[in-house]
Parts: structure tokens; sequence; C-alpha cells
């Protein structure tokens, strides 16, 4: 018989987090050991369990699931990845890949399909969910710099430019540049605009 798979379960929704952990729990050769609410959890947990798999939401709080994978790739590189996320944006598929993750999948999928993406990550296969696959093919690579994205993320509130320098420890020209270049990089109007688009093409 084959050894079980240790999972690390990080969702931030505590029903879907149970209800996850309960159809896994279904399979007999899966056991969800560690369950956290929180990214900034994941590698502790990841760690005191010795797990095989670890499954992570994307927006979650502390960090987001990529920026824990990014992490748990860089200490604890034996960890298998499986990113999941309620948003099939192009722009998450690519930045969870680039962050070490093993498998990409949309959280509606059958329960059946996270199972066995469980078992072909860790027989070393990368399992994606093939509709976000060819929209990430068609959307391209993220345009925006870091540091647009950085200010970009800061101005969703609302910010003023003079509240983003200070928040940022930028100039208010600066801050002016980087926003005017995402905006037309992004060929919208207005700074609500270049978050909207950003934000729903998973590029924040």
């Amino acid at each position: 018989m084959s050894p079980t798979i240790k999972v690390l379960l990080a969702e931030d929704q505590s029903m879907v987090r149970e209800a996850l952990a309960a159809l896994l729990g279904l399979e007999d050769d899966i056991e969800v050991v560690a369950q956290v609410a929180r990214g900034d959890e994941v590698l502790a947990a990841a760690r005191e369990h010795a797990v095989d798999v670890a499954l992570l939401d994307i927006e979650m709080p502390g960090a987001t699931g990529i920026e824990a994978a990014a992490l748990l790739h860089e200490e604890l590189p034996s960890v298998k990845l499986v990113v999941l996320t309620t948003f099939g944006r192009p722009g998450y598929l690519r930045s969870a890949m680039e962050s070490g993750a093993d498998a990409f999948l949309v959280k509606d999928a059958p329960a059946a399909q996270l199972a066995e993406a469980v078992r072909k990550v860790l027989a070393g296969e990368r399992v994606i969910d093939p509709t976000l696959a060819a929209a990430a093919l068609a959307e391209g690579a993220n345009p925006l710099t870091d540091r647009e994205r950085e200010v970009l993320r800061a101005a969703e509130d609302g910010s003023t430019n003079a509240e983003l320098a200070a928040a940022l420890h930028l100039s208010q020209g600066t801050v002016r540049n980087y926003l005017s270049t995402a905006i037309q990089k992004l060929a919208v109007r207005n700074r609500a605009e270049a978050v909207r688009i950003a934000r729903e093409k998973g590029w924040l």
C-alpha cells in the first residue's frame, strides 16, 4: 500500500476550507494534516507537519497564495504546490507558475480532479486548468513593472497622489509618472480603470 499523502490546506473562508478537507478526506491515500486561514501561516504549518503537498488559495490575509507559494518553493522545495482560485484570471496563472506552483486549478473543478491533481504533482507532473492555460497564452505577459503594480495597488482605495507618495516614500512626481505609465500601458483613461483592468487580469 502506498504511503498517505500529507496535505496542507490554506484557505481563509472556513466553510470552503472545511468542505475541501472533507472531500479530500474521503480519499484513501490523502490526509489533510494541517489547515490555516492566513498566507503568512503557511510556511510554519508546512514545516511543523512535514507536508507533501500544499493547497493554496490566492486571496488570503497576511500573504497571498502566490506569495506563500514563492516562499515555500524557496524554503521547502520538496513540497508540491497546488494553487486554487475562485478567479480564473490568466495573470494569476502566470504569477503562480513563476512562483513555483506545480498546479493551478479553479475551485469549481470537480473534487475528483483536485485529488487527482494532488497525486499527479507528487509524481512530478504539472496540472493546469486547460481553459486558463489557453487564456494566459492569449493574454500575454503582465506589462506592468513591480513598482507600477505597487502604486496601482496602493491607489485602489482612492488615495490622492500626495497620500500615495507619503505611503510609498516616493515623490509626488514619481507617483504621477508610475500611474501615467500604467494607464498608457493598459490603454485606459484614468487610474480607476487601470486598477480595475489590472485586477481583472490578475496583474496586481
